[in-house]
């Protein structure tokens, strides 16, 4: 990095460190200890994308360097950090995501005035964006390995913020409880990686995977696979997140949706693409695979949700999926030799993650806005809120469209940058293993569609119709502080959908460093007005040429309506209500109803159960109650984690009895432990 991007670097870690200290120090004062918190988080936001954006953009992250932050005493630890182009990436991210969330809070925060301490709500989201950035940035797997667990252990303390509810204190524990789990393996892989290079540094772990055995290189693999994938969301190791999302502030949902999990995606990359050399194809196959599975379960299961967050933190699942296979399918390019495809597919899930960090952030923060305004999660008691919460509603709308692949906002461009690179693998061997592409498309247009699906109900549930509820009734547009976060968040947006060419020259140095070639120009046509699939093989779109359009079209109507309909009388009445004496809430579609004919066609996989209970008067043809209630099986759940936890304290309580209170048996246990290092040692 340049002097300036390292300057403005150093001055974004500052300011959320003083972010942190000002906010506990200023506690008592709720409004001065939110100011500082969340503004001074702002800054160091700002300051983070000029810094990253600057140094992937002038190439300044290709020749970075690492340095110290500070000495240390401590054999085998270094605190440096290097800013090179794949950490700028995902600090890019994370800067992006830290004032958006940061103006949004300024306004969300009041609402935990005299009931909750702001002051550690500011401080501990602080500490979540200093660490998370140190995560992206740390050159020494010590600095790493510190900088992830104050970062689980805050992400921990903010979903337990209001820790007075059973459920969130259950949501917390299990997300504590997995991180570590995830955190484990990390450390495992991390050894193993010692024991071939001799060092903790990340300088001596580039390309160390030709120097590693076939075990020790596939033992790797699995471990951070394994590890990082708890922390990404990805199936079957979810099962934190859809617990965790719905229950945290909802800022803190958005930055872990958008942030947090992709730190799982980070340690993948970094592993996968810049240590472990050319990669065996069941390595691409098993990631492309598990990418697949997580896609189509996670927007099968958010469907099935009547809880808004968590519906979208279904959703979250479902997008790492999406990256999964572009990264999956990478792997195989390079395991085959097709460096371009490699790149091509790599492109696809970088610009996916950013695009997942900017519309999930965005949704979540409609979501918060939302249960700012209703007190309620739960879609059933919302309603009409578009009429009362009119740019809430169009943000989230917006959100809606992103997260559905639709054109021209940006999740359509990365979700279209992994069709090509599927669809482009078929031909690059001859192996059956090819027909994993194609499948993986296939599922790939599947999630497309029913994300849309999902997102028509909760868009049409929450908003349109009538209330259903007297918080619904009487729900109020979000603070302006709100509304300015979400709109930065729109930006994004659709800046990223209508100007991809543009981006994609950032993601050259990422490229350049991780498979050795850099794709923008190939990926350019017309000026930088039609995205390429880079190869004759490929399609092509422009999304700003789908918008010129569409704006072209606009007066169309206009002009219609003036030529015809001008001087005709218009007549404004009630809606058509069958002969009723009017519509009433109870009348309307609901998200139970929305989600049945998909609930029955996937009943193999959701075991649905229904309970109807009636109350009578005089007889059966007069019904005074009727409750009904509707439940689908959580299968990893029920299948996997509940006989799973059985085992574990039924064995808990058979080595209960080890613990003898007898200090002649705990010298016994010692003693045969260091004989049984002594003999793996040897």
């Amino acid at each position: 990095m340049n002097e300036l991007s390292t300057t403005l670097l150093t001055c974004a870690l500052w300011a959320y460190v003083a972010g942190m200290v000002g906010a506990l120090v200023f506690q008592r004062a709720e409004r001065l200890a939110n100011g500082i918190g969340f503004g001074l988080a702002a800054v160091g936001g700002c300051c983070g994308v000029l810094s990253c954006a600057s140094a992937l953009a002038t190439g300044a992250a290709t020749a970075s360097r690492s340095f110290e932050l500070f000495p240390s005493l401590i054999p085998y630890v270094r605190f440096s950090i290097h800013a090179d182009a794949l950490g700028c990436f995902f600090g890019m991210i994370v800067s992006l995501l830290s004032v958006a969330l940061s103006v949004f809070s300024l306004g969300y925060a009041r609402g935990y005035y005299g009931r909750k301490n702001v002051g550690v709500l500011g401080a501990l989201f602080n500490v979540l964006l200093l660490t998370t950035t140190l995560v992206f940035l740390a050159d020494h797997a010590f600095f790493f390995l510190i900088a992830w667990e104050i970062m689980a252990l805050s992400a921990y303390c903010l979903v337990s913020f209001e820790h007075e509810h059973e459920e969130t204190r259950s949501a917390g524990v299990l997300y504590f409880v997995m991180s570590h789990i995830g955190t484990c393996c990390i450390i495992l892989g991390f050894l193993l990686l010692f024991q071939a290079s001799g060092s903790y540094g990340f300088d001596s772990f580039h390309a160390l995977g030709d120097k590693l055995s076939v075990g020790q290189r596939n033992a790797v693999f699995l471990l951070f696979l394994f590890g990082f994938g708890v922390k990404a969301g990805m199936v079957p190791v979810h099962i934190w997140l859809p617990a965790a999302h719905p229950v945290a502030p909802s800022n803190v949902s958005a930055l872990m949706s958008g942030v947090l999990i992709k730190t799982g995606i980070y340690g993948m990359t970094r592993v996968f693409f810049d240590f472990m050399g050319t990669p065996p194809n069941w390595w691409g196959v098993t990631v492309l695979a598990i990418g697949t599975i997580s896609a189509v379960l996670g927007v099968l299961f958010a469907l099935m949700e009547h809880d808004l967050k968590r519906l979208l933190a279904y959703h979250s699942i479902e997008n790492i999926g999406i990256i999964l296979m572009g990264m999956g399918a990478a792997l195989m390019f390079l395991h085959s030799g097709h460096s371009m495809l490699a790149s091509l597919a790599l492109i696809a899930a970088l610009y996916h993650t950013i695009n997942h960090a900017s519309f999930k952030a965005l949704l979540f923060l409609g979501a918060g806005a939302v249960l700012h305004a209703t007190h309620t999660r739960n879609m059933e008691e919302m309603g009409g809120l578009a009429k009362r919460m009119r740019w809430t509603a169009l943000f989230f709308l917006v959100g809606a469209v992103a997260i559905s692949a639709l054109p021209p906002l940006n999740g359509f461009v990365s979700e279209w940058l992994t069709y090509q690179s599927l669809l482009q693998g078929f031909g690059t061997t001859t192996s059956l293993i090819r027909l994993m592409f194609p499948l993986s498309g296939a599922m790939l247009a599947l999630t497309g569609a029913l994300a849309a699906a999902c997102f028509v109900k909760a868009f049409g549930i929450a908003f349109l119709a009538q209330p259903r509820s007297e918080h619904a009734r009487h729900a109020h547009e979000a603070p302006f502080t709100m509304l300015l976060g979400q709109g930065i968040l729109v930006a994004a947006c659709v800046w990223l959908g209508l100007f991809p060419t543009v981006f994609l020259k950032l993601l050259d140095p990422v490229t350049q460093q991780l498979t050795g070639q850099q794709l923008s120009q190939q990926l350019s046509l017309a000026g930088g007005l039609v995205l390429s699939g880079g190869s004759a093989q490929g399609g092509t779109v422009s999304t700003l040429g789908i918008t010129l359009m569409l704006l072209c079209l606009l007066p169309v109507p206009l002009v219609l309506w003036v030529l015809f309909a001008r001087r005709s009388r218009t007549r404004i009445g009630p809606t058509w209500d069958c002969g009723l004496r009017g519509l009433t809430p109870q009348m309307e579609y609901t998200a139970t109803g929305f989600s049945k004919p998909l609930r029955m066609i996937f009943k193999a996989l959701f075991r649905p159960r229904r309970e109807v209970q009636r109350e009578y008067d005089f007889s059966p043809y007069f019904t005074t109650t009727l409750r009904f209630e509707s439940h689908v099986e959580e299968m990893f759940q029920t299948r996997i984690y509940r006989p799973l936890r059985w085992l574990v304290l039924r064995a808990s309580r058979r080595l209960r009895a080890l613990q003898a209170g007898s200090l002649q048996a705990y010298l016994i246990y010692i003693f045969i432990t260091l004989l049984l290092l002594l003999m793996f040692a040897l």
